[in-house]
């Protein structure tokens, strides 16, 4: 997240992507995320456990581009991105030192807070029970859906205001 947050927007500029299509794209991967995840549930597959004649595939595995860390995917990614591209405006050093920080504290506190979550999750699903924690992984697939969709929505308007004039971020001076 650190790095996306710090060297994105360099990325974007070497191959010529605006903040509307990150967006767009982000939304899409946020939203698609939500959508499979409200429609399988808390619910895994048999098929997922090895068996003694059929031992497991990893090959298949073996690289997911963008999507390495469990959490951080390309959404998250997406934002960071979109964030660090907001770095760019400030033209005081203070004022980019302080946004800097401000980011990586906040990468910080939300790694944390997954490691919280990650730690207790088996607690929470003790207490929700098998139906309690379907019904919570469906409200919290539902929100990153509509979650994505925002963001869909906010790309494609800047996208949908950018016809006629370019939409490229202005050089680096």
């Amino acid at each position: 997240m650190a790095a996306s947050l710090l060297v994105g927007a360099f990325v974007l500029k070497i191959y010529g992507i605006s903040v509307p299509v990150l967006r767009v794209a982000g939304g899409l991967i946020v939203a698609v995320s939500g959508w499979k995840l409200l429609n399988e549930g808390s619910t895994k597959t048999l098929e997922e456990t090895p068996t003694a004649e059929r031992k497991a595939d990893y090959t298949g595995h073996a690289f997911y581009p963008l999507t390495l860390p469990l959490t951080t995917g390309p959404g998250t990614i997406a934002v960071m991105v979109s964030l660090g591209l907001s770095r760019a405006a400030y033209s005081d050093y203070a004022q980019d030192l302080s946004f800097v920080l401000s980011g990586l504290l906040a990468t910080v506190v939300i790694a944390a807070a997954i490691y919280v979550c990650f730690a207790f999750s088996d607690w929470v699903e003790r207490v929700l029970g098998h139906a309690g924690t379907d019904i919570a992984v469906r409200l919290s697939a539902f929100i990153l859906f509509c979650l994505g969709v925002q963001i869909i929505w906010t790309g494609a308007s800047d996208l949908l205001g950018c016809i006629g004039s370019s939409c490229a971020p202005p050089p680096h001076q």
